[in-house]
């Protein structure tokens, strides 16, 4: 369109003088549009061609009017520009307080800024911007949703009178760009200036409330909101619908919950907004109870609804309640073809195992926008199917030519981790960068958990203190990329600083918008992430704590914290309070039954782990009917194994696929292997290997055969076996200690030397013994050699004495154990440093006479600290619980829970 003459007022208009009062400043501001000195130029891009019209000279101002004010009224935008530039153009009629409103309204709409700048320059000239506060306060929304935050500030203080809409508008403004504190700071403002809140006040405020970064303060301010509204009266449904919004982001679902009873007024927005809260907190059947209800009230779901229900389905692996609401949608032809709803649609099915129903339903849609791409990558990433995940990210990016967004990235991640085929992984990393999402959030948790599973954890460190703003996510991420990479006192520590304030926060500090005095609350993924780490640590006070954390908050009985506990008290050697916590537990699943007969099998009680296992499996009285899967024969072949129970393994491994469909993998022939070679079966485990199928791994069977040929000193199947792993893992060091321990214990020195020699010239390094113990709030740990612990000296002079107590009983030292050609004196030195007699030494000095000892080891135990530790619990009287990398040993009254069968 071409340019259009301004008219000039036909009754100047002048600018009344008021104070400024000045809202909280923003580094964004920029300079006010420009004001024409004789033109009106119309974007021409926001309007269609005009339609000549014989008698607009002659329409009346009113008709004109009350046109454009009907078309901004119905969304129809472009209509209203373009009757905009007719009415000025080809009537000559000037716009006026009326017509400014409606125009900036479509201007709005249509996000045009430029064209808004015009209008705003327009109304400028003829003096409405400080005339009239109506024109005004529409300047300020139209500002705010083109997204110029800067002219928003500069308009506000422009204007002489602001009434409630100025101050409501400048606060929608606030909370649209997230300056949450400042819209707070913007009210108080408001306050100051006599003014009353309104509905749309409140609205606003409670959104600023739910997403403040100190959940506590926002919670506090929040019911602040709340109460004035029940004081004022105030008991309309969109401002109820927004103080639920605020306590469901606070994670105050009951709260939400008393609110929605408590009014009748309920609109559609009411049950979604109820639905969505209980959904986003995790109470997911409540969540499929209230649409239930709904349903029941006649009220009929939209989009919104069924997009909030369909993650609990799939939460709740409820697949026929999905397909239930899937049905729906197809008969619902608006439902069907909503973007959203087709996200949660291939989401639900990918999180229910469902991958190709979820790809069908990815086909069908024709409006694929980034949602339902996001939705189908990630649940090819779930389901660890990388490389699709992969091609279809690729497929997204070349050929449809779609911008990933931080959910893409965050999706595609884990993927890049896991999929071998994909060797350039940091390539992701400079991906993000070129696409300026390097400082998102949740890229940064997916990056820190990709290179946490590559083995970098010192990147993941540095991303995770290089975050402005964490979430509990983050600190989720950093505790299990520590755990993964084994540094597990890292892993409790960040469980401790999680939870703390910084101690040094000044009362000056932003405690609203700064996040590093915030203190986030372990949640159930927390606990489940950190449990192994005690765990692995044998820090059975610290799991005992975390449990007491567990109980108060309602958490020890969700199903993955319990059958974390249950692991953790196993291993560190409180079997009992391990069969405590699983009976206690009112929901198993096929987690919790593996880890209790795991549990039995490590502490050497084999016939209870296979009891269990019928209980587990048994349809009857007392069973459960849990289908096994391939962990399950694992632990019952390792329970076995250390009770030499090698028929009923027998019976088990030639039983599982027929009886219970799981088909021997090659993880199973290596314990079958180990139960045998334990037995003195070498032979027969031997055979097993030769019967395997040719496309196996067999890795772990001549690993276990070798380890038996160390036990029973078969050095010519034990060459056999150490050739084949040296030729399938050349660079793993106890294929060699292994083979060099058997030459050496058959007083071959010169292959013994040989082998070592081998293994310095490929640089492969023994693991040196390193044996633990928990004591106050430590984990003090032993080196077998070193003498690096604060109590060294000390405890080899009373080890010097114990041996001497020792012998007077009929100890005599295993020298055997000594792979070193060395005389026998300079054996039985060697013999008093090994980790564990050290680690045993430390507990008996520094805890009470009587008390439990707890020792863990990362090698297993050898012979002569076996027999010396059965001599050390008769002496101290003291029960020794010692934990090597195979299996538990309780010694109590110089005799071992293993029967000396290990």
């Amino acid at each position: 369109m071409s340019s259009i003459p301004a008219p000039t007022p036909a009754h100047p208009v002048s600018a009344s003088s008021s104070s400024s009062i000045v809202p909280p400043t923003h580094s964004s501001h920029v300079s006010p549009p420009p004001v024409p000195s004789n033109t009106f130029p119309i974007s021409s891009s926001a309007l269609p061609p005009p339609s000549p019209h014989p008698s607009l000279s002659t329409r009346p101002r009113s008709s004109w009017i009350e046109s454009l004010r009907s078309q901004a009224r119905s969304n129809l935008f472009r209509e209203a520009i373009s009757t905009y530039g007719d009415m000025m153009a080809l009537a000559g009629i000037p716009p006026d307080q009326f017509a400014f409103p409606a125009v900036l309204k479509a201007a709005a709409g249509l996000q045009d800024l430029n064209l808004g700048r015009q209008i705003h320059a327009h109304a400028v000239k003829l003096g409405y911007e400080q005339s009239s506060v109506t024109v005004a306060n529409t300047l300020l929304t139209m500002y705010d949703k083109c997204g110029d935050i800067g002219n928003v500030f500069k308009l506000f203080d422009r204007i002489p009178e602001r009434d409630q809409v100025s101050w409501n508008s400048m606060l929608a403004a606030l909370c649209r760009d997230e300056e949450w504190v400042l819209a707070l700071d913007c009210f108080r403002s408001m306050v100051s200036e006599n003014l009353e809140p309104s509905s749309f006040t409140l609205v606003s405020l409670a959104l600023a409330c739910s997403n403040l970064p100190q959940v506590d303060d926002g919670l506090k301010l929040g019911k602040q909101v709340h109460a004035y509204s029940l004081r004022k009266g105030d008991r309309k449904t969109f401002t109820n619908n927004s103080l639920m919004t605020m306590y469901s982001k606070l994670g105050r679902v009951g709260k939400s919950r008393a609110l929605f009873e408590s009014f009748e007024d309920r609109d559609l927005i009411s049950w979604n907004t109820i639905i969505s809260s209980f959904a986003q907190n995790e109470c997911f059947l409540e969540a499929l109870m209230l649409l239930v209800r709904m349903v029941r009230d006649g009220i009929r779901p939209d989009g919104v609804t069924i997009a909030s229900v369909l993650p609990t389905c799939a939460q709740l692996q409820m697949l026929s309640a999905g397909r239930e609401l899937h049905a729906y949608a197809l008969r619902n032809e608006a439902l069907i073809g909503n973007s959203f709803v087709g996200s949660a649609l291939v989401d639900m099915y990918c999180n229910c195992g469902r991958i190709e129903s979820g790809h069908r339903v990815f086909d069908s849609l024709s409006d694929r926008q980034i949602g339902v791409w996001n939705a189908m990558i990630a649940g090819y990433a779930q389901n660890e199917q990388d490389h699709e995940a992969l091609m279809l990210f690729l497929e997204m990016e070349a050929i449809w030519g779609l911008c990933s967004n931080a959910t893409t990235i965050a999706s595609i991640l884990p993927a890049c981790a896991r999929c071998k085929a994909f060797s350039f992984k940091e390539s992701i990393h400079g991906h993000v960068i070129k696409k300026g999402l390097q400082s998102d959030m949740y890229v940064q948790n997916a990056l820190m958990d990709m290179y946490a599973r590559m083995g970098k954890i010192g990147i993941s460190r540095i991303i995770f203190d290089s975050m402005e703003v964490r979430d509990l996510v983050s600190w989720n991420t950093m505790i299990t990329a520590s755990v993964i990479s084994e540094c597990h006192e890292s892993a409790l520590a960040l469980l401790m600083e999680m939870q703390s304030r910084r101690k040094d926060a000044s009362k000056d500090e932003d405690m609203y918008n700064d996040e590093r005095v915030h203190s986030w609350k372990p949640n159930s993924v927390t606990l489940m992430t950190v449990l192994p780490g005690c765990a692995s640590l044998a820090a059975i006070l610290k799991g005992k704590e975390i449990h007491g954390y567990a109980i108060r908050n309602s958490l020890a009985l969700d199903v993955a914290v319990g059958s974390a506990l249950v692991d953790m008290y196993a291993k560190c050697g409180c079997l009992y309070l391990s069969r405590r916590m699983f009976d206690q537990m009112p929901v198993r699943n096929i987690v919790t039954w593996n880890v209790i007969i795991m549990a039995y099998g490590m502490h050497g009680k084999g016939e209870e782990a296979l009891q269990l296992f019928k209980n587990m499996v048994g349809d009857g009285a007392g069973g459960e009917g849990v289908m096994p899967n391939e962990v399950t024969f694992i632990a019952l072949f390792a329970a076995c194994s250390h009770s030499g129970m090698v028929e009923e393994g027998m019976r088990l491994f030639y039983s599982m696929k027929d009886e219970h469909g799981v088909e021997p993998l090659p993880d199973h022939y290596a314990c079958v292997v180990d139960l045998l070679g334990r037995a003195g079966q070498v032979a027969e485990a031997f055979q097993l290997i030769d019967s395997m199928p040719s496309e196996y791994d067999k890795t772990g069977a001549w690993s276990s055969l070798l380890g038996a040929c160390r036990i029973h000193q078969n050095l010519e199947v034990g060459e056999i076996a150490a050739m084949n792993l040296l030729e399938l893992e050349p660079d793993v060091a106890s294929h060699y200690v292994l083979l060099s321990n058997i030459y050496s214990s058959a007083g071959l020195w010169d292959k013994a030397m040989d082998v070592r020699r081998k293994m310095k010239e490929r640089g492969v390094r023994k693991e040196p013994g390193c044996s633990w113990t928990e004591f106050g709030d430590e984990v003090h740990k032993f080196i077998a050699g070193e003498s690096s612990h604060p109590q060294s000296q000390e405890l080899h002079r009373f080890l010097e004495t114990l041996s001497d107590r020792m012998r007077k009983e009929g100890y005599v030292p295993d020298t055997s154990c000594v792979l070193h050609n060395v005389n026998e004196e300079e054996k039985e030195a060697l013999l008093c440093g090994h980790s564990e007699k050290l680690a045993i030494a430390f507990g008996i000095l520094n805890t009470p006479p009587g008390m439990t000892i707890r020792v863990a080891k990362n090698l297993r135990v050898c012979n002569d600290c076996h027999t010396a530790t059965k001599f050390i619990s008769k002496i101290e009287e003291r029960e020794i619980i010692l934990r090597d990398v195979r299996r538990f040993h309780h010694f109590r009254d110089g005799k071992c829970s293993c029967g000396d069968y290990w």
